[in-house]
């Protein structure tokens, strides 16, 4: 039921939705080919034609803009699934089983968390190589210690619990039970963080470009667009005013789907903002 604690997310996900639903309907919304290059219509300024302009190549900004989201979003699809997946398996394990095993995984996260994200995977992106494989790893390897710290300290709060221990006496092994009640109760968590993470990767993702580490031209990346466009800021700003635009908005609307999932989904949450 739609009321003003939840209107964050309702916001979120009509922003999200939209930007989704462009990226999946793409090759129907371009109003040309992202790549095609005709110097004959450069630095057009935004008109009835050219709704966003053209760039320095003659390409049309309005398609790369478009095509951008499919790449963002798939590659912050993609960090956030293998992030989740290794954070979560490794973060539950550590947080069960304890004593050396979670003593060797949280010393890792620790070393891990010490380093910037960014600089982070700055330093990875530079040693393995260009493009967007390499970008995804190298954000992967930085990204899944926040879902194991999470998991690890929810486990470690729920083995203790009744039911996990009237699991242990009826015969389940610790496969069992870290799949039937430990698992569902930190899913939820999972997905609040998750949901804040898309914004965060999909800035990572356009900061490492622009600095030529991740997607390469052609593609239309919007790190890539603001790179390009960043010599012609003064006389044709549209280059990099759009796909700066469509960086703030996609940010934005993952970030109040998050806000507005913790409101929904944390107890603790719920009971702070009501005694608020």
């Amino acid at each position: 039921m739609f009321n003003r604690k939840n209107v964050t997310l309702y916001m979120g996900f009509i922003l999200a939705g939209l930007i989704v639903l462009a990226a999946v309907l793409a090759p129907f919304l371009e109003l040309c080919d992202p790549t095609k290059m005709e110097l004959s219509r450069k630095f057009i300024a935004p008109c009835r034609e050219f709704i966003f302009g053209t760039d320095h190549l003659g390409r049309d900004i309005f398609s790369r803009v478009i095509e951008g989201a499919r790449v963002s979003l798939s590659v912050a699809a993609i960090v956030v699934f293998f992030s989740v997946l290794l954070g979560m398996i490794l973060g539950m394990i550590s947080g069960y089983v304890g004593g050396g095993v979670d003593m060797l995984i949280m010393r890792v996260v620790d070393v891990l968390l010490a380093f910037p994200t960014i600089i982070f995977a700055l330093a990875l992106s530079a040693m393995m190589g260009t493009g967007q494989k390499n970008l995804i790893v190298a954000i992967t390897c930085i990204q899944w210690t926040r879902y194991a710290r999470l998991a690890r300290g929810e486990t470690l709060m729920l083995k203790s619990a009744e039911y996990v221990e009237a699991a242990k006496s009826i015969g389940n092994n610790t496969f069992q039970i870290l799949i039937k009640y430990i698992f569902p109760n930190v899913i939820s968590k999972i997905i609040i963080l998750a949901s804040l993470d898309i914004g965060a990767i999909i800035l990572y993702c356009a900061s490492l470009s622009f600095l030529g580490l991740g997607a390469q031209p052609p593609s239309p990346d919007w790190g890539v667009m603001i790179s390009e466009g960043k010599d012609y800021i003064q006389y044709a700003p549209w280059i990099t005013l759009f796909p700066g635009l469509a960086i703030a908005v996609s940010a934005l609307a993952f970030n109040m789907i998050g806000d507005g999932l913790r409101d929904l989904l944390d107890p603790r949450m719920k009971q702070t903002v009501r005694t608020d």
